[in-house]
């Protein structure tokens, strides 16, 4: 088993590719209008509109409605990646913060309000 992707439903696929976009540094691979791709290394964050959602099935996900998953991406040094995000982040929840497990974290929420970490492990 391979984990690949992580896939986010949205009401405005454009807006929110283009803040990731932003936020990352990434290009979206977009597939349809309903469907775009950042790819890392490691994974895929998938960005899809409602209209996706009937083809899975009908009302199983819901845009703009999450409260238990946190988008983590690690960075190279997350002091610079937030000083670079002030304009693009509206809504940062923690500044820069070295979690007990070593990792000097960056809490933000996109524009659907879902929460992403930006991370950089500063100890083994």
């Amino acid at each position: 088993m391979n984990f690949v992707s992580i896939r986010v439903i949205t009401s405005d696929v454009a807006r929110l590719v283009d803040f990731y976009e932003r936020a990352t540094g990434l290009a979206a691979t977009w597939a349809t209008e309903d469907f775009a791709e950042l790819r890392t290394p490691g994974a895929t964050l998938a960005i899809a509109g409602t209209r996706t959602v009937p083809l899975f099935a009908p009302g199983s996900a819901r845009p703009a409605d999450n409260h238990s998953v946190i988008i983590e991406f690690r960075v190279d040094d997350v002091d610079r990646v937030h000083r670079d995000l002030t304009g693009v982040v509206t809504d940062f929840v923690a500044g820069p913060t070295t979690m007990p497990w070593g990792n000097r974290s960056l809490l933000f929420r996109d524009p659907d309000g879902n929460l992403v970490n930006f991370f950089t492990p500063v100890r083994a």
